[in-house]
């Protein structure tokens, strides 16, 4: 009986963590793209994709896993560091 909370409060701790982290990734990817908008006025990053643009894909792509990655390291509790 003991196993079995212990294993119940670890995944309540992990879907904690997972809402948290989804919630952050949210804000972050919408902060950063924000950013990078803002530091290249003179380009429409979107129109630039329905044009099939792979130079601007690849650097969208890049700005979304740098993104995540400081989302995730800043997410992840102490213990599992």
């Amino acid at each position: 009986m003991e196993h079995l909370k212990f294993v119940l409060v670890h995944y309540a701790v992990t879907l904690g963590w997972a809402i948290v982290g989804a919630i952050s990734m949210g804000v972050g990817l919408g902060v950063a793209l924000k950013i990078f908008n803002w530091l290249t006025p003179n380009i429409d990053e979107m129109e630039e994709l329905k044009k099939g643009n792979i130079g601007v894909a690849i650097v969208l792509a890049a700005v979304v896993l740098a993104t995540a990655i400081v989302v995730a390291v800043t997410v992840i509790p102490e213990a599992v560091k």
